[in-house]
């Protein structure tokens, strides 16, 4: 743990946690977004590659727990179903992640801060893209790579996830199950892929065990104010401020 405070200043370190603690509560709310908001929260006072690191165990055991509440049979039924996509998705993380410690700082400003922004506008538009039957095999396999892309380098590939999921027409109710698994599955091959980056170390590993508790935290609170809350307004003020923090990142990487 003295490893940690070599890594950030107390001040820091509190701001860390407040900023992972409330994406546990967005996530435990309204079922998404925590590792854009711990990521473009974050890196705008810390190394990006040091907050990579630091969103890995929280978004491993958040996953685990939701594709866990699914289901074994469930489970297996997405995996048969939506297999390709899924096995596309986690070979992407696994390559993709390998470039975060090529690139320098200004460009890894970019790389969260241009898919955070896209994303965010999307949902906040409203768009919603239909595939045909005919065209999801060939929409499967161009999904998952560019997920898995995204997924390896800015940490996140879940809303490109629930765009294809949408777009190929799945039931809602499947569509919790499916997440759940690529979730889970991703997120153990995001710790892989950065156990062999280097990005996530015997030093940066310090950072994330202590993100874990305020997230699973986090998340207790946003399952009990779940129904309390009109959802819809509070995501939409959620991405909203995503975008915003978005385009702050894609302006230091571009003015440094």
């Amino acid at each position: 743990m003295d490893v940690l405070t070599q890594l950030l200043s107390p001040g820091l370190l509190v701001f860390a946690v407040a900023i992972t603690f409330f994406g546990g509560v967005v996530k435990g709310a309204v079922g998404f977004a925590m590792p854009l908001i711990m990521i473009s929260g974050m890196s705008l006072l810390i190394e990006p590659k040091l907050v990579i690191a630091g969103i890995i165990l929280p978004i491993v055991i958040s996953n685990a727990l939701q594709a866990a509440r699914c289901g074994i049979t469930e489970v297996i039924a997405a995996l048969r179903d939506y297999w390709v996509y899924t096995l596309i998705v986690c070979v992407m993380i696994l390559i993709s992640a390998q470039l975060v410690s090529l690139i320098t700082s200004r460009t890894m400003y970019l790389v969260l801060g241009v898919p955070v922004t896209v994303l965010c506008a999307i949902q906040l538009a409203g768009l919603r893209v239909s595939i045909p039957p005919h065209r999801r095999p060939l929409a499967s396999v161009v999904a998952g790579f560019i997920s898995g892309a995204i997924g390896g380098l800015a940490g996140t590939w879940g809303p490109p996830t629930v765009l294809y999921l949408v777009a190929i027409d799945t039931p809602k109710a499947r569509q919790i199950v499916v997440q759940g698994v690529i979730y889970g599955l991703g997120s153990v091959m995001l710790l892989l892929g950065h156990l062999r980056s280097g990005v996530f170390n015997s030093e940066s590993m310090w950072f994330s065990v202590v993100l874990l508790p305020p997230a699973l935290i986090g998340m207790w609170f946003g399952f009990r104010i779940h129904d309390r809350i009109d959802q819809q307004t509070f995501r939409k003020v959620t991405l909203a401020v995503l975008m915003i923090a978005g385009l702050n990142l894609i302006r230091r990487g571009v003015m440094g």
